[in-house]
């Protein structure tokens, strides 16, 4: 049966797992909620029930590693993760964010003074019906304020009992080592998929120091979808499509490499899974790697 129609009861566990912060076992392929709100990542999505569905059809994957930001709505997408998973299952690590404010659709400004992190971060633990933050992204580094001042807040708020792990978002070598100053950096984000390598050298210092990365925009493949490249001849041989590829690229990539594609449907959910259990030959792996460079 192809990869790309194949999604057995928790297919996400064949991606394996990754320790996140060193302490929690997370699946290295996850689930990112964006999509689950309207146009621009404002407001309610066209389809509730659908929304629900695909976080239900989540744990039902096998996937224990969700990331949302108090910007996707903003809010909506934690109200529906608490209406679909509440009780939370004992293992799923909710990943956050923090730092972006929204003053509409496709609008995004960085705000990074402590008090509204901590606004913020007690806002995302009501909406979410949690206790405990497992981790707490910085979404943008606002340049107006210190990094100390922003990151210490999060490590205040960790001393306190309110955040696990703190991680980043869309940060340089150099902004992860100065944060890092001011707190243990758990995690980073930034956007990687297979046409686009320039945080490969993030990628390559979080594996390095036992930092996960979380590749936003996974999927994207480019030009490399052409239908002479060898992704497309790949899948076509594999009976794969090019995304669920490009996912398998990112898992074999780094093992430092936790990919999170967002989808507001079941089948793509699940087409999205399916690509855990695809492993691609050292001739697979080399072609995909050769074509996007």
């Amino acid at each position: 049966m192809p990869e790309s129609t194949t999604h057995p009861a928790a297919a996400a566990l064949a991606s394996g797992s990754y320790l996140l912060g060193g302490d929690l076992p997370v699946t290295r392929l996850g689930y990112g909620t964006m999509q689950l709100t309207g146009p621009g990542v404002w407001g309610d999505p066209a389809d509730p029930d659908e929304a629900l569905r695909v976080l239900r059809r989540t744990a039902e994957l096998g996937i224990n590693f969700i990331d949302t930001a108090d910007a996707y709505g903003p809010f909506t997408a934690d109200l529906l993760l608490r209406k679909a998973l509440h009780p939370y299952a004992d293992d799923l690590v909710i990943a956050t964010k923090a730092g972006f404010t929204r003053t509409g659709p496709g609008q995004w400004v960085p705000v990074g003074r402590p008090e509204y992190l901590r606004q913020q971060v007690e806002l995302s633990l009501r909406h979410l019906g949690l206790e405990r933050i497992d981790l707490l992204q910085l979404h943008r580094i606002d340049p107006k304020v210190p990094v100390a001042e922003q990151v210490g807040e999060l490590a205040a708020l960790q001393s306190e009992g309110k955040i696990r792990h703190i991680g980043l978002s869309e940060v340089t070598v150099a902004e992860i080592e100065e944060a890092g100053a001011t707190a243990t950096i758990a995690s980073v984000q930034n956007r990687f998929n297979l046409a686009d390598r320039a945080s490969e050298d993030v990628l390559d210092y979080a594996e390095a120091h036992g930092i996960a990365f979380i590749p936003w925009f996974p999927l994207a493949t480019g030009a490399l979808a052409g239908p002479d490249s060898p992704l497309t001849r790949i899948a076509a041989e594999r009976g794969a499509a090019p995304s669920q590829l490009a996912l398998a690229w990112l898992l074999r990539r780094s093992h430092a490499m936790l990919p999170i594609p967002g989808t507001s449907s079941v089948a793509h959910l699940e087409e999205n899974t399916a690509a855990a259990g695809i492993e691609l030959t050292d001739e697979e792996f080399q072609a995909l790697e050769n074509a996007a460079r």
